[in-house]
């Protein structure tokens, strides 16, 4: 009975350390949750949900697949990596510009909403994602433990999703406070610019 009492406190130990971890690297200030935040504030919470599905989706099985291998594979290729880097902060610095330069009138043509594959592309293309991939899959032993993988991802999709989320709700909220074309369109451009300056610091890590 003892033992098996320290093992259900091992396992719920385990769970309780897998989510503090999802929750503080999902919803830590990043590109994805900053334009998460923007698209809430410009188009409110229902079309800022696509973008953050896109994101959780794709964080997810990036995790899922790194946990099967995938992140050792990529850690033999620099080039791969390499173009992660640049891939990643020339889409961050399209999406800053796309924000930066957005209309701040209430009617604001679909297609400067982030998409659902945006977000999915952004995550697979951030190499915050896969270094965040890689440590959660180090920390928790989870290569080769198929069982304790799928717990670690199902707990991130929910956590990642509600995470990422809540900066929309945020961005809606902020809405209220920029009340003028002109305040919002001044929130707009410190957002964008806050993501150019992201993806450079993305790429001045890399080439460091």
């Amino acid at each position: 009975m003892a033992s098996l009492i320290l093992q259900l406190g091992g396992i719920m130990s385990s769970i309780l350390a897998m989510c503090i971890f999802s929750l503080s690297m999902s919803i830590s200030p990043g590109p994805v949750n900053l334009i998460t935040l923007s698209t809430g504030a410009n188009h409110g919470l229902r079309s800022a949900m696509p973008f953050v599905a896109g994101a959780t989706i794709g964080f997810t099985l990036l995790l899922f697949l790194i946990g099967l291998g995938l992140g050792g594979i990529a850690a033999e290729h620099g080039l791969f990596l390499d173009i992660l880097a640049f891939g990643g902060a020339g889409l961050i610095c399209y999406m800053g510009f796309k924000i930066a330069s957005s209309d701040p009138e209430i009617e604001i043509r679909i297609e400067t909403v982030p998409s659902f594959s945006q977000g999915f592309l952004l995550q697979w293309l951030n190499p915050k994602a896969w270094a965040a991939c890689i440590a959660g899959v180090s920390a928790f032993d989870l290569v080769g433990a198929p069982s304790r993988l799928a717990l670690f991802v199902s707990l991130y999709f929910a956590i990642c999703y509600l995470g990422i989320g809540s900066w929309a709700v945020i961005g809606e909220k902020i809405h209220l406070v920029f009340k003028t074309a002109r305040s919002l369109k001044r929130f707009n451009i410190a957002m964008g610019g806050g993501l150019v300056l992201v993806a450079l610091y993305l790429l001045f890590q890399r080439l460091a």
